[in-house]
């Protein structure tokens, strides 16, 4: 096989490797309960495939509770107070929210080009922004 020809099908598969494969989130969001009115309610969700390699862990104050994978979106309910979402990958990239009772976020993950690697972001946006892009995304946290 071609030397170019290899190193297409190489990255092909890489790219293809990296998306979220569970069930296609505006299929699966009639399953998700509403939020408890005790909680808030934060959804995490990367949209699109570019850098769909770079996978870091998300992490929640600390806790880790999801991976940034390309195309994928899961939500994490939590009780009101302040919170810290981060990502590493040469860097750390964190975004802090405070959330109050029944509160429903929505945290993208975006990607900028580092150094040696590319850098997974969090950025807070509007609901109405956030509930478009996540419906082209996968479920990608427990199914339950």
């Amino acid at each position: 096989m071609k030397p170019r020809l290899s190193f297409a099908l190489l990255i092909i598969v890489a790219l293809l490797g990296g998306c979220a494969s569970g069930p296609d989130f505006s299929e699966y969001s009639p399953k998700i309960p509403p939020v408890d009115p005790q909680m808030a309610r934060i959804f995490l969700y990367r949209p699109g495939s570019f850098g769909a390699a770079i996978q870091p862990a998300i992490r929640v104050n600390g806790t880790e509770v999801g991976i940034a994978k390309a195309e994928g979106a899961f939500y994490y309910d939590v009780p009101p107070g302040e919170y810290t979402i981060e990502t590493r990958t040469e860097v750390v990239r964190k975004l802090t929210l405070k959330l109050e009772k029944g509160d429903v976020r929505y945290v993208r993950f975006g990607v900028s080009m580092g150094f040696v690697a590319g850098h997974i972001y969090p950025e807070l946006v509007d609901a109405s922004v956030g509930t478009a892009e996540i419906q082209d995304c996968h479920y990608s946290g427990a199914v339950r």
